[in-house]
This record gives C-alpha cells, sequence and structure tokens, in this order.
C-alpha cells in the first residue's frame, strides 16, 4: 500500500515549481471533509443531555447527590463527547478515538438498561436520585438522561460513524469504571434515600448489574465487526498522487 505522505523516486530530485508540487504530501493538500448534518446531530444530543441535567439539578438541589449518580456522570460524559465529536465534524478534523466514544456509548448504554430492567429505586445501584413528584423533572428528566439520550448516541454510532474502529481490548477497558463504581457502592453503603450510591442487598441484582458491565461492551464490540459501513455524503476517496496534467 502507498504512503500518501511520501514522495517517488523519479520526483525526489525534480526542480522548480512542479518539482515543489510534486514532493508535497497529498495528505497535505487534501481539503477536510466536513459534515455538518452530523455535526448538527451530535449538537443536539449534547443540548438533550444537558437539558436533562439541568431538569435533575433543579429537582436535587443536593450537587453530591446528583454527580454521584452513574447516570448523571454518563450524560455529563455524552453532553462533552457529542460536543467535541460535533466541533470536529464542523471542522473536518479527525474524528475522536473509537474508544473515547465507544467508552462513553457503553456508560450511556449501561445506564439505560438498567434503568429500564432494574426497579429505579434508591435501594438500586447506578439509579437517578428520586425527583420531587409533581415537577417537570419527575418525568423529563428521566426520559432525557436514561431514554433519549443513549438512544441518539446508539444511533450517532450505528449511523455516522465508521465500522471496525473499536478493539477487542476495549471489551476489557469499558466495563473497568462501571466496576469500580459498583465495588464502591458495596463497599461504601449508606442509609437508603440519602445518596444515590446505594447498592440493592439482594446479590441476584448485584450479579446482574455486573454482569451487564462486562456483556454490553463485548455485544457492542462484536455489533461493529460486522455492521455496514454507513454512506455519508462527501466521503469521496481522493488521490494519493500527484501526476502530470492531461
Amino acid at each position: 500500500m502507498s504512503d500518501p505522505n511520501r514522495t517517488s523516486q523519479s520526483t525526489r530530485h525534480a526542480t522548480g515549481p512542479a518539482g515543489a508540487a510534486a514532493r508535497t504530501p497529498a495528505a497535505a493538500v487534501a481539503p477536510a471533509t466536513r459534515h455538518p448534518l452530523a455535526a448538527a446531530y451530535r449538537l443536539l444530543i449534547t443540548v438533550a443531555a444537558l437539558t436533562g441535567l439541568v431538569l435533575e439539578a433543579v429537582a436535587t438541589p443536593d450537587a453530591a447527590r446528583l454527580l454521584a449518580s452513574f447516570t448523571v456522570q454518563a450524560n455529563i460524559a455524552a453532553a462533552l463527547v457529542s460536543a467535541a465529536s460535533a466541533h470536529r465534524a464542523w471542522t473536518g478534523r479527525h474524528p475522536l478515538s473509537p474508544g473515547l466514544t465507544g467508552a462513553t456509548l457503553s456508560f450511556l448504554t449501561l445506564a439505560a438498561v438498567l434503568h429500564h430492567a432494574l426497579p429505579a429505586t434508591p435501594t438500586t445501584a447506578f439509579a437517578l436520585p428520586r425527583p420531587t413528584p409533581g415537577t417537570p423533572a419527575h418525568s423529563l428528566a428521566p426520559l432525557l438522561l436514561a431514554t433519549l439520550t443513549p438512544f441518539a448516541a446508539l444511533a450517532d454510532w450505528l449511523l455516522l460513524t465508521t465500522p471496525r474502529g473499536f478493539r477487542p481490548c476495549h471489551a476489557w477497558q469499558w466495563p473497568a469504571y462501571p466496576l469500580l463504581y459498583l465495588a464502591i457502592a458495596l463497599a461504601f453503603p449508606t442509609p437508603p434515600g440519602t445518596h444515590p450510591v446505594n447498592v440493592t442487598t439482594t446479590l441476584p441484582t448485584t450479579l446482574t448489574i455486573a454482569l451487564a458491565s462486562c456483556l454490553l461492551p463485548v455485544i457492542t464490540i462484536a455489533i461493529d465487526q460486522v455492521r455496514p459501513s454507513p454512506r455519508l455524503p462527501g466521503n469521496r476517496i481522493s488521490p494519493t498522487g500527484i501526476g502530470p496534467l492531461k
């Protein structure tokens, strides 16, 4: 495979403007490919995550309770990563590392699965703090943080990113933080209702959380290896060499 950053032997000793142009790597003159639609979509993900966080903050004045929630932490990461990805897509820069975006997707997916599969009570690990009943955050905040943002991030991954970017090493890297979070919840339990990091006393629920933390990244990586490449506009491959005009 040819290297776009190298020049051929025939043009290495060329002189004049033609020789200078021939010695210029194609990667240095290739125009940046901007993706405004992808940037706009990722900006919407950022807005959805931030809106859910603001609503959750209104219903939970205690900042320690709010920041200790795994779902809130995952959405903070999603807002930051989506904003950075939107900026790179708008300016045509290289996308963020798949390890970073995949970890954020893994955290959001885990939070969504546990929110819908397990009772959202203070005795369940990873649960959101209980908002005040009757307030808009009582229904909107969980909808945005545990449903809309994770599904939007999932669609972004499936429809707007290149496949086969995830690596087998991510299968043990991504579960590291959720398992650490669970271990802290088990080691330092607090009275129910005083802190969102409370783990249920039942062993099956604890094992379910640990199993989900390990299996979801493996499933995500497996899907990434076989899913088709999305057809994004403006992704035409540029020539890697400079030749004479015909």
